[in-house]
């Protein structure tokens, strides 16, 4: 009789308190046990508690778990929303599994494709057939060396010291086409170039990369026309960044150190290379590379493990006092950054002839 009036009072008890706030619901205290709480409708929308039939400490868990999903899913998509700000595909790789292609520190294109990522090969099957052999002509000799295509209608990107003075310019494609090319405009300054092809269509534009976010150690890759050896592939690393390099702006005396082989006159450390510079000189800010760089290099590109052009080849180191005949690669190549070279674009289309 004692364990039956403790159970009749554990009913009681309770429903006391629900008689007090619905007197219009009574409870026979002979009922069994009431199923689990669930919220009604009027909970759902805000309104109070009809009753309170399961303890609350058993409830706390399932009102706790519910906000974890959705919040979650927002924690998710606030991560992937930060990653596509940022441009990079890393975080949503991360995320997703998928296998996009990592951008690099220097850029978020990815011209390679995945299956051939970070591979020397994959980057010069994607980029080859952007790059272009060069050969101008003038009173004062000839000339060899590269350039990027940047339009699918022919404008191509060199450098200055390849151009000077040319008054004429034949450009061999990587799939063997020539064209005639005119200069469109010239930056001595900075030893840049642009050259337009005539009648041509239906280019492989490069891609032009983010030089800025280059690294010491970062894996690259040079293609150009080393003596006329079009198409020709080496790779190193960037060596070092910021050198500063001098190059001749004095047309005439470029075109006379590129005689029979595309030299580079330039100097580095107070000496001169290949050669005298001549009295009208340039300095700028250059990416170091031990990429193999040869006569001929001269305007091709600098490429990083993505595809992405980071640079224009421009000078290399040679012993002093070597002639462009004898001059060979060291591991000492320069490129002019790529951010250079777009920051320079707009003057060069313009006609300037500087």
């Amino acid at each position: 009789m004692t364990e039956s009036f403790r159970r009749s009072g554990d009913y009681e008890n309770p429903y006391q308190g629900a008689q007090q706030q619905h007197a219009s619901s009574p409870v026979n205290p002979e009922w069994p046990p009431p199923p689990a709480y669930r919220p009604s409708a009027e909970q759902a929308g805000g309104g109070a508690p009809t009753a309170l039939l399961t303890e609350p400490v058993a409830q706390q868990p399932r009102s706790r778990r519910r906000p974890r999903g959705p919040v979650a899913l927002l924690a998710a998509v606030a991560i992937v929303a930060a990653a596509i700000g940022g441009g990079t595909a890393y975080g949503i790789q991360e995320l997703t599994g998928s296998d996009t292609v990592a951008a690099s520190s220097s850029t978020s294109t990815n011209v390679v494709p995945s299956s051939q990522k970070g591979t020397v090969s994959g980057v010069a099957k994607a980029v080859s057939p952007s790059i272009v052999e060069i050969n101008a002509a003038s009173n004062a000799g000839s000339s060899t060396g590269s350039g990027v295509i940047i339009t699918s209608d022919g404008e191509i990107v060199t450098n200055n010291h390849v151009v000077a003075g040319a008054s004429s310019v034949k450009v061999t494609t990587n799939d063997g086409k020539e064209y005639t090319a005119e200069v469109v405009g010239t930056d001595s300054s900075k030893d840049l170039a642009l050259i337009k092809l005539q009648n041509a269509s239906g280019l492989q534009a490069a891609t032009l990369g983010d030089s800025s976010g280059v690294q010491v150690g970062d894996e690259v890759v040079a293609i150009g026309s080393p003596e006329g050896l079009t198409g020709t592939v080496t790779s190193g690393i960037v060596s070092a960044l910021a050198r500063d390099v001098t190059v001749s702006t004095d047309e005439g005396q470029q075109q006379q150190q590129q005689q029979g082989g595309g030299g580079w006159p330039f100097e580095f450390g107070g000496q001169e290379f290949n050669g005298d510079t001549g009295s009208s000189t340039t300095t700028y800010k250059a990416i170091q590379t031990d990429a193999s760089l040869n006569p001929g290099n001269s305007g091709g590109a600098l490429i990083d493990m993505n595809g992405n052009i980071i640079g224009i080849n421009s000078a290399m180191y040679s012993a002093a006092g070597s002639s462009s005949s004898n001059a060979g690669s060291v591991g000492l190549g320069f490129a002019i950054p790529i951010n250079t070279v777009k920051s320079d674009l707009a003057k060069l289309r313009s006609g300037s002839q500087s």
